[in-house]
């Protein structure tokens, strides 16, 4: 069993917050884009270089692989030395992997664009929350989860736009160049305004035994979290790299279509975060939220996977599993705060959100063999049944919490 005291901080204005929570929902909106650097141009790569859905899945888990070890890993160094170093050295990362993405010729280039993304991916999460965690006053938290993850799927929404809409103007490789530019003016951005996004350093007494900082780790709920996000992430993982090839293979859907219909899951993913940061504000059961919200969208995706839909309301009804997952993302940062010990943020964040990378690491090897034997219904059913384990592993979040 764990405890979480909550200290309320002094009342602060609401202008100083906003600041600071729009400042990391744009870091956040970052991260997220960059998750789709590389799935957008699959088509791309098959044609241009003759790869398989298997070999494009495994460009996906060494994203996630080195993002994962990385986060893990980045929630200490947050700790020790604050979140602001770590967010700027993760946006030049995804300057650099950009850059080289409209360079690549074949596919082991491609292999170090995965790498240098997923590395600056790694840092993201257990930074953002440090900052929230400290720097957002305690009666605001449940709307700044919120923005966070409203801004995230907004990330999420805004790369299929980007790049469908720069390649199409110029090429694949000129939109490469324009999302390391974009990733210099936010870098910018927030280098100038770098005063909202200091945090303090976790402070040990000389007298502490090394492996207390490691004592976290001894707590079932966190690895509760973590097989948490790592089953509800596969599913995530599915829709995002395979969803726009199953509804052309399954329904006939037009690329631009399939690709607005993954923007629409996106879009209603935000705005079911949005409702989700009044619900999270007023529950006092996140467990429960999050439960009902991802037993609804594996309902929903499991009717799509029978193809009993026709073409139209496939697409209706998986941009309404976005909303339904949406509604529990601010219930479930709630969920992982109050599980997380006092001391301990950027550590358990690290290692809780590395279970994200390796939802996403797996899930590309797993459902991408399923795509290559053409079994495009039961990649769906297959993303459904995980949604549907983590039900479970949110519920046994919520019994070990008090």
């Amino acid at each position: 069993m764990t405890s979480t005291t909550f200290h309320l901080r002094p009342a602060v204005p609401l202008g100083q917050d906003a600041a600071i929570i729009g400042l990391v929902g744009l870091a956040h909106a970052a991260s997220h884009f960059g998750h789709l650097l590389l799935p957008l141009m699959f088509p791309v790569f098959i044609t241009e270089f003759g790869l398989s859905y298997s070999q494009l899945g495994l460009l996906m888990t060494t994203f996630f692989v080195v993002s994962g070890l990385g986060q893990a890993s980045a929630g200490f160094v947050v700790d020790k030395v604050g979140a602001r170093p770590m967010l700027f050295l993760a946006l030049t990362l995804f300057v650099l992997a950009c850059g080289l993405a409209s360079l690549v010729t074949g596919y082991s280039a491609l292999f170090g664009v995965a790498a240098l993304a997923g590395l600056a991916n790694a840092t993201f999460h257990p930074v953002d929350f440090t900052i929230l965690n400290q720097r957002v006053s305690t009666p605001r938290l449940g709307h700044a989860f919120s923005a966070h993850g409203l801004t995230g799927n907004l990330g999420w929404a805004a790369a299929p736009v980007f790049f469908a809409t720069l390649s199409a103007l110029s090429n694949w490789r000129t939109a490469y160049l324009a999302a390391a530019l974009m990733y210099v003016g936010i870098l910018a951005l927030l280098f100038f305004h770098r005063d909202k996004l200091l945090t303090q350093a976790v402070v040990h007494h000389p007298d502490t035994p090394a492996e207390h900082s490691m004592a976290f780790m001894k707590l079932p709920v966190v690895w509760w979290c973590f097989s948490f996000f790592l089953l509800s992430t596969m599913t995530l993982a599915v829709v995002q790299s395979f969803s726009v090839s199953i509804l052309k293979a399954m329904h006939g859907i037009s690329f631009e279509s399939a690709t607005l219909t993954l923007t629409a899951y996106m879009l209603c993913g935000a705005f079911g975060m949005f409702v989700g940061g009044f619900v999270a504000a007023k529950s006092n059961h996140s467990d429960r939220v999050v439960a009902l919200s991802m037993a609804t969208a594996s309902v929903l995706l499991a009717l799509c996977g029978t193809g009993i839909f026709g073409a139209t309301l496939t697409m209706a009804v998986l941009a309404a599993t976005g909303f339904a997952v949406g509604i529990g993302g601010p219930s479930r940062d709630m969920m992982i705060k109050k599980a997380t010990p006092k001391g301990a943020t950027g550590r358990v964040y690290g290692l809780v959100y590395s279970g994200l990378d390796t939802g996403f690491a797996i899930s590309p090897i797993i459902f991408g063999a399923f795509m290559d034997r053409g079994w495009y219904g039961a990649t769906l059913m297959g993303g459904a049944l995980s949604l549907l384990l983590s039900v479970i592993a949110a519920l046994g979040v919520g019994r070990r919490t008090v």
